[in-house]
């Protein structure tokens, strides 16, 4: 069986794709597969890392604000998109997949759109509560939409045969229990909180915890806190901390760039303090976390904003938007949990509620419909 997947630019469509990859492989070890994706993009990267075949294609997405810069980058849009189906129809030719499945991003538009075309087998998996702009073109044409929430489905055509099966999550989650991870990280039964912003950090975050560390500290308040600052506050962030003399490593306190032990700090943490990718929401679903959520302004349609608010709705998240962030409102935020942890309790089972427990499953119930 030989399977094409296509997407890319950022890591909430490859990661899923790599996903979806294992878990055909784990029924077909004899499958075929081949990623389509951008040359330049992180795809070019990851997906031969990962051991698979990779194809390039040129394609960009049509910028709104026209500025001199735009402007150029949207005739090499308009040059990239009249080539497009010619390069898809031969990277379909050469490979002959008998099933496609596209993940998002720009590049899955041209050639999930032609092997729906060329009469391939084929579905589309959408990570966000608000979905891609791709993806609301390409359910109208491909035979099944997956869906990470249900409240994306709104957004598409109400004809699409879609199947809610969340996004899958590492194996990890869930392998330790909070107690084996505290006495791993060598902390107490207080308070714990995780706050990070992925690999590159979050300004915003790691200016908000500034205020919150050195408030719990200060105070001698009984509070766990681990926080990655990540590479955006590799030049400030010790500095700011040696300026007030707070030490990156207490018995309390955790400051470190990146979290290589993101399953013990998830499993220890009482309290998550993040941004709302759809993978960080799937994992502190799956992991059963309350959180404070910080959804990033810059991405496109807002997304993560919606998803923030599937878990506030739900009652498993406090979510504030980045323009009313502040060091007071946080620390307020966090002093009702420190004063109420029969609130904390709430939330985490509420998270819990919300996390696909067989998403793995489902992804292949529809997998092997198409392959019927």
């Amino acid at each position: 069986m030989k399977v094409l997947l296509a997407g890319g630019g950022t890591a909430g469509h490859i990661n899923p794709a790599l996903a979806i990859a294992s878990i055909i492989k784990e029924h077909h070890p004899e499958a075929e597969f081949l990623f389509v994706g951008t040359p330049n993009g992180m795809e070019a990267r990851l997906v031969p890392q990962a051991g698979y075949k990779f194809a390039s294609m040129e394609v960009a997405g049509f910028q709104r604000k026209l500025n001199p810069e735009n402007i150029k980058r949207n005739f090499k849009a308009v040059q990239y998109l009249m080539t497009a189906s010619k390069k898809a129809k031969k990277i379909i030719n050469d490979f002959k997949p008998d099933i496609a499945i596209g993940t998002g991003g720009y590049v899955s538009g041209p050639i999930i759109k032609q092997c729906a075309k060329m009469g391939v087998a084929t579905a589309i998996h959408e990570q966000n509560a608000f979905p891609g702009v791709t993806n609301k073109l390409l359910a109208k044409q491909v035979d099944k939409v997956m869906l990470t929430v249900k409240d994306a489905l709104k957004y598409f055509d109400k004809n699409v045969d879609y199947t809610v099966t969340g996004l899958p999550v590492r194996k990890g989650i869930n392998s330790k229990s909070r107690s084996e991870a505290r006495a791993e990280l060598g902390f107490d039964n207080a308070l714990c909180i995780l706050s990070f912003g992925r690999s590159l950090g979050a300004g915003c975050i790691n200016d908000t915890m500034k205020d919150v560390i050195e408030w719990h500290t200060e105070n001698k308040l009984e509070i766990n806190h681990i926080h990655g600052y990540g590479k955006m506050g590799r030049e400030s962030f010790p500095d700011d901390m040696d300026d007030k003399n707070i030490p990156l490593k207490t018995k309390r306190l955790r400051i470190t760039e990146y979290i290589n032990d993101m399953d013990t700090c998830l499993a220890a943490a009482d309290i998550v303090i993040c941004r709302s990718g759809a993978s960080t929401l799937a994992e502190l679903e799956a992991a059963g976390k309350p959180s404070i959520l910080i959804p990033s302004p810059i991405v496109t349609g807002n997304h993560q904003y919606h998803n923030a608010m599937v878990l506030g709705n739900a009652g498993a998240a406090v979510v504030i938007e980045q323009k009313d962030v502040t060091g007071k409102l946080m620390i307020e935020t966090i002093e009702k949990f420190y004063s109420d942890r029969k609130k904390l309790e709430k939330m985490a089972q509420n998270a819990a509620k919300l996390a696909v427990t067989d998403t793995n499953d489902r992804i292949y119930s529809v997998i092997e419909s198409l392959i019927k």
